[in-house]
């Protein structure tokens, strides 16, 4: 059985700087992945090359066994969606309408949403909490309902594979774990696996099974979370001291 993705000696710069070299990756179904580096390292860059939206230097990235280079565009968001950083909105639209630009990549040219589309959309508004906005414009939301109406048009789009810039930006502390409660529940009843650019390393060890550490050097780490999270590694990834605490049996990482 294929893997959903994988990638085989993967090599990944931008300038000059090497953002990983020879990383082989082993996505499978139901799994949270994620990323976590410094600012700079080439998180963000990463995560595009592996949604095909940039060549790599060197190495193969298969999505469902198939090379992603030889693969439409559709066929593509057909089987993974990419929620960026940050949207900038030129058109007012509304909200209803921004999310369901998550169905184009199963519409044919020129089809009108049908009812099955727009009960989908619904769905996913719900599952973000803003099922009363269908009507509002876009361009009236504040930051943090801005992200959370993006991630309900990935929900639309119905990927098997999330790729997650930074999903809990411009969210508070509730709803930072609620959506990332809501989100890894979905991937384990629905199969799908999600791969996220995450900051915090407390909400990556507590969400997510697995880890990708990218280092400033070019050089990578992957293992489950138990394995490769830890103080000396985090301290060598940040370059900065990091400390361990334990409460109620959990291991909390904190600066110092």
């Amino acid at each position: 059985m294929s893997m959903l993705l994988e990638t085989r000696q993967l090599s990944v710069t931008i300038a000059d700087k090497t953002i990983c070299d020879g990383l082989d990756l082993q996505i499978e179904t139901a799994q949270s992945w994620a990323i976590l580096g410094m600012n700079g390292v080439g998180k963000t860059t990463l995560l595009h090359t592996l949604a095909g939206l940039r060549h790599p230097q060197a190495g193969t990235i298969e999505l469902l066994g198939k090379d992603i280079g030889q693969l439409s565009k559709r066929h593509i968001a057909q089987t993974q969606g990419l929620l960026l950083q940050d949207y900038e909105d030129a058109f007012p639209g509304t909200v209803m309408q921004t999310v369901l630009t998550g169905r184009h990549p199963h519409m044919s040219n020129w089809q009108w949403e049908s009812a099955g589309d727009i009960a989908i959309a619904n769905e996913a508004l719900a599952f973000v909490e803003m099922e009363g906005f269908a009507e509002r414009s876009i361009l009236t939301l504040s930051g943090g309902e801005r992200r959370r109406v993006a991630l309900a048009s990935l929900l639309c789009q119905q990927p098997r594979l999330l790729l997650l810039d930074e999903p809990t930006n411009h969210l508070d502390l509730r709803y930072q774990h609620r959506l990332l409660d809501g989100l890894t529940t979905q991937l384990r009843e629905q199969n799908k696996t999600a791969i996220m650019i995450m900051h915090d390393v407390n909400l990556a060890m507590r969400y997510c099974d697995r880890a990708l550490l990218l280092f400033d050097d070019g050089t990578h780490k992957t293992g489950s979370c138990g394995e490769v999270i830890n103080k000396e590694n985090l301290s060598r990834l940040y370059d900065y001291p990091m400390r361990s605490l334990k409460e109620n049996n959990t291991e909390i990482f904190i600066a110092g």
